[in-house]
């Protein structure tokens, strides 16, 4: 252990590789995409919000201002990865391309947006899980047979999610059997404090006990059992991963680390001020734009971290359309872009339970008694995905499959609007009984 700790900190000091210069370093985070430019933008945002021209000006100001943050995080994240080497390194980029989802959450969850929170984390993993790795296998499948994946990390994923999905499960199945199993309809089990209470009490230790879990998975990952076994690929893995590793060591990095984690805490703290101002104007861009909250939660939020992907895609696709149209084609990669997927594993056992214990700790009532519909959006897409990777590869028709679910899901869920009564579980400036109160009054006055 304390060897590898030697060798990963020699590794992120740039031990035998060629110094990078401050102002060279600087000059990289600028050029680093073309997304950049849309920087701009956040003076704009936050211009808006303090000069008040308009909650919908400053929701799509802010939406966009955001995405030019995550690409930073992602390019950081890449450029760290050559100093770590590529299992430290994609346990960093999937941890900062959650940063901007985590960060919305966090500001929802002190705003007391609760219910909206549980639709976005059911969101944030569905999308990682459906759209964002099956338009990576899409295009990358393109112009080959299959692509492969890392069968080692697979089989180990699907078990992650599996249990994250599953523990997701058993609180809104214990619910509905308590909601159910009375004979009359006057005897059912209503929503109180004190039902609320058991929820929260189980929740958290769920919470503690997914969160070991997601640590010791880490573990394995870059320390598995053996002698000098600690940040070495598995012997099994595809020859196409093994030559990432190599090309990853062979190449140099384009900045220093420390000005990579310089230009992280500046973008944390650009994010969560931009993310703040995005999450005030949310009640007034729903009823403007007549957008229901599940919709709203599960599928419009998350797409704010789809956002660079998304250019990206766009562009990529467009560049290598004009190449194969002037015969300029590049030979395709053998190795399919699934990290989305650690994406969603990294959000269900580690940030949505760190989400539950930081609400314990702030005192606001956030348990993991999900909405019936979405626990059965997630159940279903985790079933699709660990079915299309069980085999260690994909291809583009696949890809096409987790794109068209994902649509039918957004479909749906534009007509969906919320179960009955669940909100009331989540009220968090006042009691269960106040929330059923309110709620039944709100229903004899729309009456």
């Amino acid at each position: 252990m304390i060897s590898a700790s030697r060798t990963a900190w020699q590794r992120f000091n740039g031990h035998g590789r060629r110094p990078v210069g401050f102002f060279k370093s600087l000059k990289a985070v600028v050029l680093s995409s073309y997304i950049n430019f849309m920087v701009i933008l956040i003076p704009f945002a936050w211009l808006s919000h303090f000069r008040q021209w308009g909650e919908m000006t400053t929701f799509w100001l802010c939406f966009l201002a955001i995405i030019p943050l995550e690409k930073l995080f992602e390019w950081c994240g890449e450029q760290m990865a050559l100093y770590l080497g590529s299992t430290l390194g994609d346990l960093l980029i999937i941890s900062l391309n959650n940063t901007v989802e985590a960060t919305l959450a966090i500001i929802l969850l002190l705003k007391c947006e609760l219910k909206v929170l549980q639709s976005t984390i059911v969101g944030v993993i569905v999308l990682h899980l459906l759209l964002i790795p099956g338009t990576a296998f899409l295009i990358g499948g393109s112009s080959i047979w299959e692509q492969q994946l890392n069968p080692h990390l697979t089989q180990l994923n699907n078990s992650l999610l599996t249990v994250g999905v599953l523990s997701m499960l058993l609180p809104t199945a214990l619910f509905s059997a308590l909601d159910s199993s009375s004979i009359t309809p006057e005897a059912r089990v209503l929503p109180s404090d004190e039902l609320r209470a058991y929820f929260l009490r189980f929740s958290r230790g769920t919470a503690v006990v997914l969160l070991v879990i997601y640590i010791c998975s880490r573990i394995f990952l870059t320390n598995p059992p053996g002698e000098e076994n600690a940040l070495v690929l598995h012997p099994d893995v595809p020859d196409a991963l093994k030559e990432k590793e190599r090309k990853l060591a062979e190449e140099e990095p384009e900045t220093i680390s420390w000005v990579c984690l310089a230009v992280i805490l500046v973008t944390i703290g650009l994010l969560a001020i931009t993310a703040e101002f995005l999450v005030d104007t949310l009640d007034h861009v729903r009823q403007e734009g007549n957008i229901g909250e599940e919709w709203f939660g599960l599928i419009l939020l998350p797409l704010v971290s789809f956002g660079a992907d998304g250019v990206v895609a766009v562009c990529f696709f467009l560049r290598t359309s004009l190449q194969h149209f002037f015969g300029k084609t590049k030979i395709p990669s053998e190795l399919a872009k699934a990290r989305a997927i650690d994406l969603s594993i990294q959000f269900s056992i580690f940030w949505m339970p760190f989400f539950i214990l930081l609400a314990w700790w702030i005192d606001k009532p956030l348990h993991m008694l999900f909405d019936y519909y979405e626990v059965t959006v997630l159940i279903s897409s985790a079933f699709l995905v660990n079915y299309i990777t069980s085999d260690g590869k994909t291809n583009w028709v696949e890809g096409l499959i987790m794109i068209g679910f994902y649509l039918v899901i957004a479909m749906w869920t534009w007509f969906y609007q919320g179960q009955p009564g669940q909100g009331v579980m989540l009220a968090c400036k006042m009691t269960v009984a106040e929330a059923l109160a309110n709620e039944v009054a709100a229903e004899v006055a729309a009456a």
